[in-house]
């Protein structure tokens, strides 16, 4: 196990200040303001319509069914706050690579905090530690600075001879993206 993160069983992560857990009905609301502000929207498209987050979740609960693992429900250990997701997923089909990737989307009342970061080491150590994946992937468009900046911080490296143009993506600026990869045993490297 990495420092820092304990584990309360195979579908809940908690790290010092977070809770990550499996989705609860609670949830459906602060998700949906989550995928409804432009803000977040940002670099991932069109703000969420409500069915469309609700939509999201029961694919998140149907992951974790299916694979043991996916998307997380991230709370704050304290106040019991929803404060976004983070979690694990299959590459999908259409892009130019494969393996499993890594994310997080929280409210940005959450932002500026450090939990991006501390949900993604948790995930990170989940996805070495419990399911030995050799090798996490992480994307996001060019210009989504933020995430790019929490990939460095959890030990992931640029590579450029993966970045991409999203095929899904419509032609403009959420197209163009980067590829970050980590090994296992990378982030222990200091």
């Amino acid at each position: 196990m990495r420092p820092g993160t304990a584990w309360v069983s195979r579908t809940e992560l908690r790290t010092d200040r977070l809770i990550l857990r499996r989705w609860q009905e609670r949830d459906l609301e602060p998700w949906a303001a989550v995928n409804a502000d432009p803000e977040v929207r940002e670099h991932l498209g069109e703000p969420l319509t409500r069915d469309q987050s609700d939509a999201s979740v029961a694919r998140f609960r149907d992951g974790f069914d299916l694979r043991g693992y996916g998307w997380w429900a991230v709370e704050e250990r304290d106040t019991g706050d929803f404060v976004g997701s983070a979690g694990l997923d299959r590459v999908e089909d259409g892009l130019p690579f494969g393996g499993t990737e890594i994310g997080w989307r929280l409210a940005r009342p959450a932002w500026g905090r450090g939990y991006a970061t501390e949900a993604a080491l948790a995930v990170l150590a989940y996805g070495f530690d419990t399911l030995a994946l050799s090798e996490i992937l992480a994307v996001a468009t060019v210009t989504n600075i933020r995430s790019q900046a929490v990939m460095r911080r959890i030990g992931m490296t640029r590579d450029p001879e993966g970045d991409f143009d999203d095929p899904r993506a419509p032609e403009g600026p959420l197209r163009p993206n980067v590829l970050y990869r980590i090994a296992d045993g990378a982030a222990d490297r200091d």
